[in-house]
């Protein structure tokens, strides 16, 4: 409390400067060079090479202190800090004057291990990766011209003011349905997994956006939270998660089907730019109208030639004409040159037919000079001839056997120049017989 009745020239007033100064010079005094041990959160590299971040107790307190490490420190790093990373640090405590802040100015820094929360998101992506949840394979295609987006992220976060910025400017023909939700502190898991849920129990958007803008890797933490991990996983709808800055890497990254460097990044790929569309289709329609020109020429030329010949239909009648006068030709020669064919095959005929005749004769009268010559030989009367005779019974019944006769009988004997009634006197076998 500030006494009025102090005369002012008893009282020291001071300046903001120079009670920051002031302030400076008792902490460089008081410390000069320390050592201090904590997780690194907020990491940021600037275009000018300095590092800025916060280191915290690695325990989970609450306090944290802001730390600046210039271009020169930070070039003799043989690491790349990041963000969780377990750290220990040399410098001094200063004051930021342009804000009267407390910082601590880095020197050097090695590593230290782990932080806890890094190391609980270590373990728990190598447990979810064994279980497949991050696999290649069940990774989705997105739709390629989607026609409605949903958008899961903080309706006061400004995530959703650069998706619908990129969408209204890449895609302002795609319909945007929110599913607002809390994306950092330790509501927002189960208010991500229940936006999740309500997003696919209405299926009335074709691909679903997970975004939040840039954080440290406490405020991050809801998207490596495990139920939300497998809520993405599970998801029916496909998922592009654009979580943070390009360097932060979420589970949620892993599990989506498709991992967005940014939020704006998110909204580029899941809608392709309405732009790009519009050229394909001129160029598509360009193409039809020069088919369609070429197809046009080729049918009017066709159609020309058609004209031609019909323009002169007593072309056609001529070469008809023509035709039937050349059928009319070969038909009235057609006859004669047939029989002159068949006159000269008579007469190479003729000859051959009177040779074979007279062949067939020849070989008739050999065959009847042979058959005579057999019958000749076969005459009883040549038989006779030659003093033998033959006996019946006066029949005409040829007598073979003297068993045929008996004692008494007539019989004819037949000789070759008559014949004579006999009559047996006698019979006497053949010892033979």
């Amino acid at each position: 409390m500030i006494d009025a009745r102090e005369p002012a020239s008893n009282r020291r007033v001071w300046g903001v400067a120079g009670l920051v100064e002031a302030i400076s010079q008792s902490l460089a005094e008081r410390f000069s060079v320390v050592v201090v041990g904590g997780e690194i959160t907020g990491f940021t590299r600037a275009a000018s090479g300095h590092c800025y971040f916060c280191l915290k107790d690695a325990d989970g307190q609450s306090a944290s202190m802001r730390c600046a490490m210039f271009r020169r420190a930070a070039a003799m790093l043989d690491f790349s800090p990041g963000e969780g990373l377990l750290v220990e640090v040399r410098g001094r405590v200063a004051v930021y004057e342009p804000r009267g802040e407390l910082q601590f100015v880095v020197e050097a820094m090695r590593r230290a291990g782990a932080g806890s929360l890094y190391e609980q998101f270590l373990k728990l992506r190598a447990r979810l990766a064994a279980e497949g949840l991050f696999d290649a394979a069940s990774k989705r295609a997105l739709p390629v011209h989607p026609r409605r987006i949903g958008v899961i992220t903080s309706a006061a976060g400004a995530a959703l003011h650069d998706v619908l910025t990129a969408l209204a400017r890449r895609a302002p023909h795609v319909e945007v349905v929110v599913y607002p939700s809390p994306v950092q502190g330790a509501e927002a898991p189960p208010a991500l997994v229940q936006a999740l849920r309500t997003a696919n129990a209405r299926a009335e958007v074709d691909v679903l956006l997970l975004v939040r803008g840039g954080g440290s890797l406490e405020d991050l933490w809801a998207f490596n939270d495990e139920r939300v991990v497998r809520a993405v996983a599970s998801s029916a709808l496909p998922v592009v998660c654009g979580v943070g800055h390009e360097t932060d890497v979420s589970l949620c990254d892993l599990a989506a089907d498709l991992r967005a460097p940014t939020p704006t990044a998110a909204a580029e790929l899941a809608a392709p730019a309405r732009d790009a569309l519009l050229q394909q289709l001129a160029a598509l329609e360009r193409g039809l109208a020069l088919r369609l020109d070429h197809r046009l020429q080729s049918l009017g030329q066709r159609l020309d030639r058609l004209a031609l010949r019909l323009a002169r239909p007593s072309d056609a009648l001529a070469r008809q004409r023509r035709r039937l006068e050349l059928l009319a030709q070969r038909a009235a020669a057609a006859p004669g040159r047939r029989l002159e064919l068949h006159r000269q095959r008579l007469e190479h005929l003729g000859p051959r037919q009177q040779r074979a005749a007279a062949e067939l004769l020849r070989r008739h009268a050999v065959r009847l000079d042979g058959l005579q010559a057999r019958l000749q030989a076969l005459d009883p009367q040549h038989v006779l001839a030659r003093g033998y005779a033959w006996l019946d019974d006066g029949r005409g019944g040829a007598i073979t056997s003297v068993q045929a006769l008996q004692p008494g009988a007539d019989v004819r004997a037949v000789l070759v120049d008559g014949s004579a009634e006999l009559r047996v006197l006698g019979v006497v076998p053949s010892p033979q017989g």
